[in-house]
């Protein structure tokens, strides 16, 4: 931060937003979803806001609230103190974003704002949402309410649009910020889609429970847990909510019918479809009687109290405007109950008055009914405890009836009922009963909703006195509803509020019962793909059925679902929705994380398997230093239950395990005599690691635990390991081994699983994948970086024909640095004979041939000769040209970016045409040389 110039310049920069990103999971910012833009102060960057006449005020009188922000200082006052002593813009953005998106609803506490490394003025401002579009709405929000209070000629943000999310109109170009249509937008769309008061309340149920949870819609489908153990929720219905019963409870005369042939009290009545069928039945009933819809909801048509038959024919006609048929019944004197049931048992009772003014002799009832909408309890729809009473057609019809207006004046101490049904929905009041019902009105209800089917019902009971039993007092059952809503139980207006979230969570989760499946999370810069592939399959071998995803596709129970890169956080949630799913394995890439954190809060097994210079210089990582920053997230949040599995040869990650989660699980290639210090300290305190050591048999893979050492298996009995060569897999094996151990699956099983683990293309395409249908022997690896082409080059020596030549194709991805593309061709120049240089597909940015003429440069410099050298930068061509070049007995070594693609090529190849010579065989290399 810059000291202050107090001049501004002759032509003042104002603020612009260059980026802007989503995070839907823990991320390397926080562990929360949180949403990030980059901001360039501009100008401002010399305004603190210490430094900006009447900023501090006018801010504040807009936002009282932000002076409950505690800031650094953790307590009420904070932020204040902040903006007197001087802070700077993005920082204050950050908070109005936070107090907007609270203020309409959704509370959220937690951001941060940090420069940006080596650009002066530009900050990353970050703050947490609940609901993504209306937290994007509100930064840009809260950038035009910043952007507004400035002096004129600093005025004028930028690239506020970008913040938008997708179906939201923009700001009209040069409109005035008012606060209140700003703010009056921001409702409309938490009203949109922010969760309602039942659904709301399951979810944070679940998440106190560490129930994961998935939203599926924009309504209120929520998907409650993992894999073959999650549940659904809509509102109140769940996954073991009958749709038979659902229909029958929306079926009036139905459920009555059976209600009643359970003995159970009803009103008697009869559906009409005529005005004077209506009269007919009414007369028939004797007394008052209530007209309702058939399959209406939320008390709406419904008329109460009907003693006359013009009385009843408007009923009918107000019923008839939700539903072609329409109960008449006996109207049953009492107070309205609503009676929660829960899984066969009543959870909680709410007695509901319908929407009333009460007198004072000198207001008129619209006048009193304002001074009631002021409770700041009251909101617009389902949104607040209560909802605020409007005066409609209906309520001035029913005041008619009283012989009053809105604007009447009614006595000190009248009640005047504005609504015929005491539902909330329509400005009613709920008093908790839950404590007093009768216990044979517990009886009536908990039998009501067994008999209709329903696993949550909402029980409307008419009775005068709940807490006296209903068969005395008279009274009974009006309505079984489905999806009952949890409002009036959460917040009653009077009375005890009830958690009746919790036994919804008890019935769905009983104790003992899962919500998630194991999670295991592997990165690193090289071998995640085979890494996971091998748990993939060990898991297999132990009875579960796993969702994988890698960088080649989504596999379920070994089945291929979706191909492509599928390392990021939306294939993860992929395989976390899948209901067969029973263990998640996720090849979990730096781009993924970067892009929008990690599709899971936590993991039970967190594996980093090594850090190499790799896609540096991208989206801010500059060093391998970054790089480990960015993928120790993996182990940062593993379970405290977990294991973290870490590359004891590995610095960089070997220096994760002091803030890894759960046990910590080392692995080694250097076992026996070679032990680093670290890994013997650990192995020495009980700690559990995967080595291998040296014996006279060959390599050897050993678990030590307890201090005690059991062996695993050889090396070489893994095919993976092309008999013990390939040195990358059996790193591969040993932390696929470990992480097996950590799910505690028996070492029986890992080496019967490993033992079938080969480098076929069916079970690792991509990763060292030998085909010898050809006079020739071709290689395909997916090698791309220094440090995987060098682990290549180890290998390639035993896999050298004893007088043929190498010949590669090589290109390299364009978002690669160009010192790294250079290293890559000087090591290609000494592990080939002759080179076939292709470019890369994904030039990211570079123009045609760049990528390819950087190679070209670098195995030249290498002391390669020119004659060795080809470029051809279609990638079938290159290999096209490589298979044609190719003599008995040679080995092509592809490094391949479109696998599925040029596997297909190399078999379809014809090489019918080349002809061994004497002594050379076409066929039948099985293995690895032995020289």
């Amino acid at each position: 931060m810059n000291d202050t110039d107090s001049s501004i310049s002759q032509t003042p920069r104002p603020m612009q937003v260059l980026e802007k990103q989503v995070y839907r999971g823990p991320n390397i910012y926080g562990y929360e979803p949180m949403i990030r833009f980059q901001l360039d102060l501009g100008d401002l960057e010399n305004y603190p806001s210490n430094k900006l006449p009447g900023f501090n005020d006018a801010l504040l009188a807009l936002l009282p609230t932000l002076h409950n922000h505690g800031c650094s200082y953790r307590q009420p006052g904070g932020l204040v103190r902040r903006l007197q002593d001087g802070t700077w813009l993005g920082h204050i953005t950050e908070h109005v974003a936070l107090d907007l998106q609270s203020l309409v609803g959704e509370r959220v506490t937690y951001g941060k704002t940090r420069s940006v490394k080596g650009q002066s003025g530009v900050y990353n401002v970050m703050y947490n949402y609940k609901e993504e579009r209306l937290g994007l709405a509100a930064g840009a929000v809260a950038l035009r309410l910043v952007d507004s209070l400035l002096p004129a000629e600093l005025q004028g943000v930028q690239g506020v649009e970008s913040l938008l999310p997708a179906g939201i109109a923009p700001f009209e170009p040069g409109a005035p910020f008012d606060f209140e249509a700003e703010v009056a937008a921001l409702r409309r769309l938490a009203k949109r889609f922010t969760l309602g008061p039942t659904t709301q309340s399951l979810v944070s149920e679940a998440e106190r429970r560490g129930i994961p949870h998935l939203r599926l819609d924009d309504q209120s489908l929520v998907q409650l847990g993992h894999g073959r153990y999650q549940k659904q929720i809509r509102a109140s219905i769940t996954s073991h909510t009958p749709h038979i019963a659902t229909m029958t409870a929306s079926d009036k005369a139905l459920t009555k019918t059976m209600l009643d042939r359970a003995g159970l009290p009803v009103p008697r009545g009869a559906v009409v479809r005529t005005a004077e069928d209506a009269v007919r039945e009414a007369r028939r009933l004797r007394g008052a009687v209530v007209t309702k819809p058939l399959d209406g909801n939320h008390g709406r048509g419904v008329s109460l109290g009907l003693t006359e038959d013009e009385q009843v024919r408007r009923g009918f006609e107000e019923a008839r405007q939700h539903s072609r048929d329409v109960v008449v019944e006996q109207h049953f004197q009492g107070n309205d109950h609503r009676v929660l049931v829960i899984d066969g048992e009543v959870v909680a009772v709410a007695e509901r008055v319908p929407a009333h003014v009460v007198g004072d002799g000198v207001r008129s009832i619209e006048a009193l009914v304002e001074e009631v909408n002021l409770d700041p309890r009251r909101g617009e729809g389902h949104e607040n405890v209560m909802t605020k009473i409007r005066i409609d057609a209906h309520v001035e019809k029913l005041l008619a009836q009283a012989g009053l207006t809105p604007q009447s004046v009614p006595e000190a101490g009248q009640t005047v009922f504005l609504r015929d049904t005491a539902n909330i929905s329509t400005g009613g009041t709920a008093v908790d009963r839950t404590d007093v019902i009768h216990p044979d009105n517990l009886t009536v209800a908990r039998r009501a909703a067994r008999v209709i089917g329903l696993d949550v019902a909402g029980i409307d009971l008419i009775s005068p006195d709940i807490t006296k039993s209903v068969h005395e007092t008279g009274g009974g059952i009006v309505e079984v509803n489905a999806a009952p809503g949890f409002r009036m139980h959460l917040q009653p207006s009077e009375g005890t509020p009830r958690n009746v979230a919790g036994p919804v969570l008890d019935m769905l989760f009983p104790p003992g019962v899962p919500c998630r499946m194991p999670i295991i999370s592997i990165t690193g810069t090289n071998g995640k793909s085979t890494t996971s592939r091998m748990v993939a399959h060990i898991l297999k071998h132990a009875g579960k059925l796993v969702g994988l995803t890698t960088s080649n596709g989504i596999y379920i129970d070994g089945e291929q679902i979706v191909s492509g890169d599928t390392t990021g956080p939306k294939s993860a949630k992929v395989v976390l929705s899948d209901p067969n799913v029973e263990v998640a394995v996720l090849e979990t890439a730096r781009g993924g994380i970067l892009r929008e954190g990690l599709g899971f809060d936590r993991c039970d097994v967190g594996a980093v398997l090594n850090i190499q210079p790799d896609h540096l210089g991208l989206k801010g990582i500059e060093t391998v230093e970054d790089l480990a920053w960015v993928k120790s997230l993996i182990v940062e949040v593993v379970d405290r239950n977990g294991a973290s599995v870490l590359n004891a040869d590995d610095p960089l990650t070997l220096k994760m395990r002091r803030k890894a989660g759960g046990q910590i699980i080392l692995f080694s290639m250097r076992g026996g005599g070679d032990y680093p210090a670290e890994l013997q300290a650990h192995i020495s305190e009980g700690g559990m690691a995967v080595v291998r050591e040296p014996t006279v048999l060959g390599d050897e893979l050993v678990l030590y635990q307890d201090s005690r050492r059991r062996p695993i298996m050889r090396a070489r009995d893994i095919p993976a390991t092309l008999g013990g060569y390939a040195q990358v897999n059996i790193q591969n094996a040993l932390a696929a081994a470990a992480i097996a151990v950590a799910q505690q699956v028996p070492l029986q099983v890992i080496r019967t699983a490993l033992s079938s683990f080969s480098t076929s293309f069916e079970q690792s395409p991509g990763r060292l994948n030998l085909y010898d249908g050809h006079p020739f022997r071709v290689l395909l690896d997916y090698a791309h970086n220094p440090s995987g082409l060098e682990l290549l080059a180890d290998l390639i020596p035993h896999l050298r024909p004893h007088k043929g030549r190498v010949i590669g194709v090589m290109g390299v991805a364009g978002d690669r640095r160009d010192e790294d593309i250079r290293q890559m061709a000087g090591l290609a120049a000494k592990t080939f004979d002759e080179l076939v240089v292709r470019e890369d597909e994904l030039r990211r940015g570079r123009p045609v041939g760049e990528g390819a003429r950087l190679i070209t440069e670098g195995a030249l410099s290498a002391g390669m000769n020119p004659q060795q050298l080809q470029t051809i930068l279609s990638e079938p061509e290159a290999v096209e040209a490589a298979l044609r070049r190719a003599a008995p007995g040679d080995l092509v070594v592809i490094l391949v970016t479109e696998v599925e693609a040029v596997w297909q090529q190399v078999l379809n190849f014809d090489s019918s045409a080349i002809v061994p010579q004497p002594g050379q065989a076409v066929t039948g290399h099985t293995g690895v040389s032995h020289d």
